[in-house]
Formats: structure tokens, C-alpha cells, sequence
């Protein structure tokens, strides 16, 4: 009998995926997967570092895929929730779905499927929301610049969106929280880091930053926004719950409110 064991990645989903490989390779009795700066010894596991891999990444990716794509999507989303444990609970999810015959009637009385998949969907619904919430602002270098603060790491999930609808334009999406962007230079993309100090929110504050018009356009914005609006009209709860309050730092016309 295998003793117990705790694989350690770096982090990325890719490590993650050879982790995955891994185990099932070398048919391990795997007590936990952690990244590597947030690991901690198991009192009666051994510990292995797993190296990320991409052609092992590759075969677990298509494994998954080839069993069901909504099963890989689910992978997918919920390991960038970044829940705590979440990587042990998508081993033991991507356990049952290979026991199948079939990834479509993977059993969601389950409490591990239905729970990766209820993590995935909140993940899908933040994805959305930031479809909808960047706002982006011309930097003097003609770059449009946006922060981000998502409850999930959704930045790898919405740049096809972004590089789809402004493909004309160069653009940087920053995740303040995770303190890495994806920048967008009319090519290619690419992952970036910043070392951000006043460059932060849509505010009152003007940043030197930013070109000029910038601010005469949000200006312009705020006053279509308020135009529009129809006070008698206005349901505060039911705003609230389309446009949840830790958005609105980043949202021009809610400038006045935060």
C-alpha cells in the first residue's frame, strides 16, 4: 500500500494538471495538492514536488475533454476560484469523471461534482460581470489602461473578450489583487507585471498618467449617466445585486457614491 502523499506545483494550472498526471502515473495515494508557497507538511505524508510539465498538462487537458467539455470547463473555472483546498477536490472530481463511461451523467447528488460545479458557476458569473464592468482609460503613452479587484482570478477567462472587441486599440488590464495584467499591443498578447503607485481607480484624483481628454470623456460619460437616469425609478437593492458595491471604485460614473 502507498504511503500518503502531498504533491507540491507551482501554482499554475499547468502544474496543476501535471500534479494531476502525476498521480495517476505513478498511482499515488495522494493526500493533498498544494502550491508551492503555500504548502505545509503533513504530519504522517511524505511531500513531492511535482515539475510543471506541459505535454503531461496536455494529456490530462484531453483526457478530461474527450470525457466531456463541460467537465473540462468546470476544471478549468474552478481551479481559478482559487478556493481554499480546491485542488484536492478537483483530483477526486477528475477521479470519478474517468470512472465513467460516459462524463455527461456525472452524478451531481454527489457532494465533490456538485460542489466544482457550483464553484465553476460562480466563477463563470464573475467572468460576465467583468465583460461588463472595465472600465478603461487612455494612458499618455496611448495605451487604455483598466483596473481590476475580481473575487476569482478571472483575467486568463476575459482578455479573449477584450482582444476580440477592442482589436484596434492597445490595452492593459491590471488585477490589483493578484498584482499581474495582460497587455494587448494590437499583435499579441501577453502576462505583465506593474509596479502601480497612483495609478488606481476611476476618482476624483486625476492621475498625470492619463491623457487630458480622459478625464473630459468620463466627464461627458457621467453626464449621459445621470441623464438617463430616472429618479423615480430607481431601485437601490436591485441595482445593487446587477452591480455589486466592491465595483464601483473602478466604474467612472459611480465615482460620486464611493
Amino acid at each position: 500500500m502507498n504511503a500518503s502523499t502531498t504533491l507540491i506545483y507551482d501554482g499554475s494550472f499547468n502544474g496543476f494538471l501535471t500534479a494531476v498526471f502525476v498521480a495517476f502515473d505513478e498511482k499515488i495515494n495522494v493526500v493533498d495538492i498544494q502550491k508551492n508557497n503555500q504548502s505545509q507538511s503533513g504530519l504522517f505524508s511524505d511531500t513531492e514536488t511535482v515539475f510543471t510539465h506541459v505535454e503531461k498538462a496536455k494529456r490530462v487537458w484531453n483526457g478530461i475533454r474527450n470525457k466531456s467539455h463541460n467537465a473540462i470547463s468546470n476544471v478549468y473555472f474552478a481551479f481559478l476560484s482559487e478556493a481554499e483546498g480546491v485542488e484536492l477536490m478537483l483530483y477526486t472530481y477528475i477521479q470519478k469523471l474517468m470512472r465513467t463511461q460516459n462524463g455527461k451523467y456525472l452524478d451531481y447528488s454527489d457532494s465533490t461534482v456538485l460542489y466544482i460545479a457550483q464553484l465553476a458557476k460562480k466563477v463563470g458569473r464573475e467572468k460576465h460581470r467583468m465583460e461588463a464592468f472595465v472600465r478603461f482609460q487612455l494612458t499618455k503613452d496611448g495605451i487604455y489602461f483598466a483596473n481590476i479587484e475580481p473575487d476569482f482570478d478571472v483575467l486568463p477567462l476575459i482578455s479573449k473578450h477584450f482582444r476580440d472587441r477592442y482589436a484596434d486599440q492597445k490595452w492593459l488590464i491590471y488585477d490589483v489583487k493578484r498584482k499581474y495584467g495582460i497587455y494587448y499591443d494590437l499583435d499579441h498578447m501577453e502576462m505583465v507585471s506593474l509596479n502601480l503607485k497612483d495609478i488606481h481607480h476611476n476618482k476624483t484624483v486625476k492621475s498625470d498618467a492619463f491623457a487630458p481628454e480622459e478625464y473630459e470623456y468620463q466627464t461627458l460619460w457621467n453626464d449621459y449617466f445621470k441623464s438617463t437616469n430616472i429618479a423615480s425609478r430607481i431601485n437601490p437593492k436591485l441595482h445593487t445585486q446587477h452591480v455589486p458595491k466592491r465595483y464601483w471604485k473602478y466604474l467612472s460614473e459611480k465615482k460620486e457614491a464611493v
